[in-house]
């Protein structure tokens, strides 16, 4: 007999495996992303400190009014290329991705590369 396949533990052992190499800093924070079937949430983390410097996602007014759906591209895209806007406005250059236990594929790739056009390091 097979066992059902426990998802969430499963992403939650890739996420502390991928957590164990990639650190926020001042200068280089940390992109944190939280995937739902319906939505996506950014958030990006100096760990030095312990805070949040900004955060995006598609339950926001200013996204929310820019797509059609929050569970798809290019929402996700959408989400990557606000956020990058945020941090330019907040001076910071460069992030870390921290992909939270996803494959780096479909949405969590359309967020990196919405940073990325906007003209953040990722």
């Amino acid at each position: 007999m097979q066992r059902a396949i426990d998802r969430s533990a499963v992403r939650r052992r890739i996420r502390y495996r991928v957590r164990k190499k990639v650190m926020g800093t001042a200068d280089r924070p940390r992109v944190a992303v939280f995937r739902s079937s319906k939505h996506i949430y950014v958030q990006v983390i100096d760990d030095g400190a312990g805070r949040t410097l900004t955060q995006a996602s598609t339950v926001d007014k200013e996204i929310r009014g820019k797509i059609s759906g929050g569970g798809n591209i290019a929402a996700a895209t959408a989400v990557g290329e606000t956020v990058a806007e945020r941090l330019k406005s907040s001076g910071i250059e460069g992030v870390v991705f921290d992909r939270g236990g996803y494959l780096y594929h479909g949405r969590v790739k359309a967020l990196a590369e919405g940073i990325r056009s906007a003209g953040v390091k990722v």
